[in-house]
């Protein structure tokens, strides 16, 4: 009898011991997601930061251009109307859970960013506003701010890279499957970034 106890108590314990290391290790995984979900919704943050950062410069570089180019209607006019769309958006989190949620923003921004292209290609026209230091100021920050978006977009996909190869690797994706984890969308070239711009004298 004495054997017997001993065995069932050892079979338990072997069990007991089994269950616990299972649990630390899904634990685990769980926690590593975790962590990779809130590093991509940081990533996020500071996206949507540089994009506001743009959206603020904009009625500012405007207000400078339309004091010397007047007559330049359409290009004010689309470019605050797509400034308007941007600024409509309601982006949460939750958007780079919905495809179609997500390519409505990046279309959005990518119209802000061709009109704001326009609007510099205007400035070129109007030698006096290319000496301007509010205008020159205003370009200098609108650059930098498109470079940050730039840096902020590739290291937001850096980290969707790492997010989805865990989610999509095995045994990871069994506890993501689990606990509701899906992959993430990547920002993407806009259409024609693949070809190069023509450039003529």
């Amino acid at each position: 009898m004495k054997k017997n106890t001993i065995i069932l108590l050892s079979v338990l314990g072997g069990i007991v011991l089994i269950a616990i290391l299972l649990v630390g290790w899904v634990t685990g995984i769980y926690n590593s997601l975790v962590k990779s979900d809130e590093g991509i919704n940081q990533a996020w943050a500071q996206v949507q930061n540089q994009y506001q950062r743009r959206l603020d410069l904009i009625p500012n570089l405007v207000e400078v251009v339309n004091g010397y180019a007047k007559h330049e209607r359409e290009v004010f006019e689309n470019v605050a109307e797509a400034r308007a769309s941007v600024g409509k958006l309601v982006v949460t989190p939750e958007i780079l859970n919905d495809p179609q949620a997500f390519q409505k923003f990046q279309q959005a921004q990518a119209s802000l960013s061709g009109w704001l292209s326009r609007l510099l290609a205007v400035a070129e026209n109007y030698p006096q506003l290319k000496a301007n230091e509010n205008f020159l100021q205003l370009q200098h920050q609108l650059e930098g701010t498109e470079n940050r978006i730039a840096v902020e977009r590739m290291k937001f996909n850096q980290i969707v890279q790492e997010f989805n190869v865990k989610v999509r690797t095995f045994p990871t994706s069994i506890i993501a499957g689990m606990f509701g984890f899906t992959q993430k969308q990547y920002f993407q070239a806009e259409p024609g970034a693949d070809k190069a711009p023509q450039v003529k004298f």
